[in-house]
């Protein structure tokens, strides 16, 4: 049976944030039985991403952070400003790393490699804060 839960990240500013310790806490249900199937996690807001990356070393997830902020610079001048100079700016970001990100499961658990963790990719510098003073949004899909 297909399986789904939607459920709040702890929050954080802007940055890459290892998420897979509460990915996998939210979705432990989900995942137990699942011999052989795919999870897809979708962040449900359009000023952060999902990606999987190094989870070691945590210059990777500086450099990131670094190298999008050069890419997609807060200095152009961005009309949609709404919610702040980062607003376009972090929309922008999270069309190009996207907002989901898909992983095989085996015998329950989900197939990474040995460096390899999921990321939060949060691009605005006030987190994005949530109603209630909580986190990002997600959802999990589990398809056996």
């Amino acid at each position: 049976m297909p399986w789904q839960k939607t459920f709040a990240l702890p929050e954080c500013g802007k940055g890459m944030h290892l998420i897979q310790r509460e990915v996998l806490q939210a979705c432990q249900d989900g995942l137990k039985d699942i011999k052989i199937g795919i999870f897809t996690l979708s962040c449900l807001h359009t000023s952060a991403g999902l990606t999987v990356n190094e989870n070691f070393d945590p210059a990777v997830r500086r450099d990131m952070d670094m190298a999008l902020d050069r890419i997609v610079p807060e200095s152009f001048p961005w009309e949609h400003t709404d919610e702040g100079p980062d607003d376009s700016v972090s929309h922008l970001k999270t069309s190009i790393v996207g907002n989901s990100v898909t992983i095989p499961i085996s015998n329950g658990r989900l197939v990474l490699g040995q460096w390899q963790s999921i990321y939060l990719c949060e691009f605005r510098e006030s987190g994005g804060f949530g109603q209630n003073g909580q986190g990002r949004k997600v959802v999990a899909t589990i398809l056996p």
